[in-house]
């Protein structure tokens, strides 16, 4: 008999909210049968999502341990859902509706970071999704790679826009955009290889990067002795709009970039027939608009629906919020970062034209699309399983970056799971057999931590068990569900005054509300003729499940 996780620190109420949402499978499919209780239950259930925790602004940042002007506005630092460790209430009134755990003795008793590696590590075989396929992983990289950007320098501080501004695509500032730019037709710069359309490469022949992007950022050690699949090396490497090296390292990372530099150029080509008097600068912009809005579409209808376990699937209804309480400016905190840390979902090998590699020989290997083609490399990933997120079940290749993620959460000292678990509205867990129904993970939890109280938020957030028919564990569902949606719905593409038809063009506009799904945006942007098969799902997944 499988073990059973003890549910009875779940809530009472979460349990309830759940199982709604899992089951009445008649009761969602009328709901969603008229476009007016669809949209009063899709407002309902976002609010409910993101109003499980006190609003934006925070009280607290990396700033300083305490709120001061400088924490309220500048956002060159990280947020904080918690105020950090070494914070000093002025009384012992409860903050945040909350009893804060004494963090001298939680911040004694934490073991040793590299202590932490064998919790991680992945045993003698890939634990795979039950849900999910490696599209999955790849997408989630590089959707939060462009807002989730700490500072290499200092933890603290996060160097991205705070917003969806796909500056993956092109770059964080107006100097890195204009290298990228064609400055005719409004496209952004790119090269013909095999009938397909690709970013050019940063570096020249010889290895020196080429002057026109001078502004691009690099390290300047980009791999001296590449991947053995890398044939091309690092003269392989696509111009793109963050740090080379970060912006080619993933295959997945570089499918999404591609495809949406196609995706400009496409709609660029379309709002130039329509409108000839349009100068380079307005159709660049408004085809970097519409693909911005674009993507926070595919976030909310495909991907957020393939995350969530329902059997409600939420639309985009931007206008339905901006009179909401939480409708503020974008501010992406340090447990937002952490949350999004899924490198345990990469499996150590994957098929590639159907012989088995290793994930880390697909790093820097811009060949495998090259050569492959845009649709047949999203069909290959959409076709294999990810892996399952969790503790031990990261290869060893990308242990380093898993307690890296244990030592920034000590550095901004953040304060303990169980804090985090009662600010997001679960009891606080009282036995580590609450998180798993592994036993495995329960005993070295015991043995690491010695009571649940002394758990740091990473590791909690991953020794979790799976929600059932959902991709995520609980915490991090929620904590994605507060974020995702309270930071994506704030984009000021999607405010009232200028989520319409005038800002995008009637054009523009169309294009926008014809897309729903990854899939959709692929095959705008392949050679025409073939249907690939393109989601998040596993192929092998019964969509007869909830949230399938």
């Amino acid at each position: 008999m499988a073990n059973r996780r003890d549910t009875s620190k779940d809530g009472l109420k979460n349990t309830f909210e759940t199982y709604a949402l899992t089951h009445l499978k008649p009761f969602w499919t009328w709901v969603q049968s008229s476009d007016s209780r669809q949209k009063l239950a899709n407002k309902a259930l976002i609010n409910n999502a993101i109003l499980k925790i006190p609003t934006r602004p925070y009280a607290f940042s990396t700033k300083s341990p305490y709120t001061s002007w400088e924490s309220l506005t500048d956002r060159s630092y990280s947020g904080l859902h918690l105020p950090p460790s070494d914070w000093e209430p002025l009384t012992d009134e409860k903050h945040l509706g909350i009893t804060l755990s004494p963090t001298e003795d939680f911040k004694r008793k934490l073991p040793a970071v590299e202590n932490l590696q064998d919790l991680f590590r992945m045993g003698e075989q890939t634990k795979y999704s039950p849900k999910s396929n490696l599209i999955f992983p790849y997408f989630v990289q590089w959707f939060t790679d462009g807002f989730l950007r700490t500072d290499r320098t200092d933890p603290l501080k996060n160097v991205s826009n705070h917003h969806i501004d796909l500056c993956t695509v092109y770059g964080l500032h107006s100097a890195i955009t204009e290298q990228l730019r064609s400055h005719e037709g409004g496209k952004l710069k790119s090269q013909i290889i095999n009938g397909e359309e690709y970013p050019p490469f940063f570096y020249e022949e010889s290895g020196e990067p080429k002057e026109e992007f001078s502004a691009l950022p690099h390290l300047h050690t980009v791999r001296e002795d590449p991947p053995r699949q890398a044939r091309g090396g690092k003269e392989r490497l696509f111009a793109m709009g963050v740090e080379v090296e970060r912006a080619n390292v993933s295959v997945g990372y570089v499918m999404l970039n591609v495809l949406c530099l196609r995706e400009h150029n496409r709609l660029a080509d379309l709002l130039a027939d329509a409108y000839p008097h349009w100068d380079d600068d307005r159709l660049f912009q408004t085809a970097r608009n519409a693909v911005i809005v674009e993507v926070m579409k595919i976030v909310v209808e495909d991907y957020i629906n393939h995350i969530t376990p329902y059997h409600f699937k939420f639309v985009t209804d931007p206008l339905a919020f901006t009179k909401e309480k939480w409708y503020r400016q974008n501010w992406m905190t340090v447990e937002f970062s952490l949350v999004y840390r899924w490198h345990s979902m990469l499996p150590n090998t994957l098929l590639h034209k159907g012989e088995r590699m290793l994930m880390q020989d697909s790093m820097w290997n811009n060949d495998m699309i090259i050569d492959n083609g845009l649709g047949n490399i999203f069909e290959e990933s959409s076709t294999q399983p990810a892996a399952s997120l969790g503790l031990h079940n990261t290869p060893d290749f990308l242990l380093p970056v898993e307690l890296a993620g244990v030592q920034l959460g000590r550095t901004v000292k953040l304060r303990s799971y169980n804090d985090y678990r009662e600010l997001f509205k679960y009891p606080r867990a009282t036995s580590f057999d609450q998180l798993s129904s592994d036993k495995t993970v329960v005993k070295e939890l015991e043995k690491l931590y010695g009571h649940v109280d002394n758990l740091e938020l990473y590791v909690g957030l991953y020794a979790e068990d799976l929600r059932r028919n959902s991709a995520l564990p609980p915490m991090v569902g929620r904590l994605v569900g507060i974020d995702a949606f309270s930071q994506a719905l704030t984009n000021p593409l999607l405010a009232e005054n200028i989520f319409k038809q005038e800002t995008f063009s009637p054009v523009g506009w169309e294009q926008i509300m014809s897309l729903h799904t990854l899939s959709d945006l692929l095959h705008r942007n392949v050679p025409s003729g073939k249907r690939y098969t393109v989601d998040f799902y596993r192929a092998d997944r019964d969509r007869s499940h909830a949230g399938a």
